[in-house]
């Protein structure tokens, strides 16, 4: 198998990955929002943010699978990147210790982000 194969697959399951993430989380958002806000209160963030939040998550889910504009893909993985970094250290902040799912999925963005970066930059080179 091709490194290039291999890298794709890995970008592949990655942004699958991230995009489920995302996606349960905006779900979440939508569908369970007092529980949520529950959430946001003991975190001591807004309430008023959790719409807006999961509006802004699945049109990021949109940008990253799209991938025609470079310019909203690169705006959609900072937004996913900031999101899990704060995820994470609020849920630190609060007690429930450092290594939750937003720790572990700051790698998993990383890993698509970057590896999307070399398959697009390959693909260019081809077409």
């Amino acid at each position: 198998m091709k490194q290039t194969s291999i890298k794709n697959i890995l970008y592949w399951v990655s942004t699958i990955l991230v995009c489920a993430m995302f996606l349960y989380s905006a779900q979440m958002y939508f569908f369970n929002t007092a529980m949520i806000e529950g959430y946001f209160k003991s975190l001591n963030y807004p309430t008023y943010i959790v719409i807006p939040l999961a509006i802004i998550k699945v049109l990021g889910v949109v940008m990253i699978l799209w991938r025609k504009s470079a310019w909203l893909t690169e705006w959609a993985y900072a937004g996913f990147f900031f999101d899990v970094i704060l995820a994470t250290v609020a849920h630190y902040d609060a007690g429930h210790g450092l290594f939750g799912m937003s720790f572990y999925t700051i790698f998993i963005v990383l890993v698509s982000y970057f590896l999307g970066k070399d398959v697009r930059q390959k693909n260019k080179l081809i077409v």
